[in-house]
């Protein structure tokens, strides 16, 4: 699981990128719980990220559209 500086550094793509190796990593049934839970944290992290940064393009197209009528 790669890991990076800060999380404003990582790109929408790295961090999808990242939860999928995070979940097929969670998928091996021997999975140690402690594992379990920093991936789970990781992953909750990252979809925070994704999710902000989908809202911030979002209102950038919103702009730009209001911009164009």
């Amino acid at each position: 699981m790669a890991k990076t500086n800060t999380e404003e550094q990582i790109t929408y793509t790295e961090a999808v990128a990242e939860i999928e190796e995070i979940l097929a990593r969670m998928e091996d049934s021997e999975l140690d719980i402690d594992r379990l839970g920093a991936y789970v944290e990781r992953a909750t992290t990252l979809i925070a990220l994704c999710k902000e940064k989908l809202l911030k393009a979002q209102k950038q197209v919103e702009k730009v559209m209001t911009q164009e009528e």
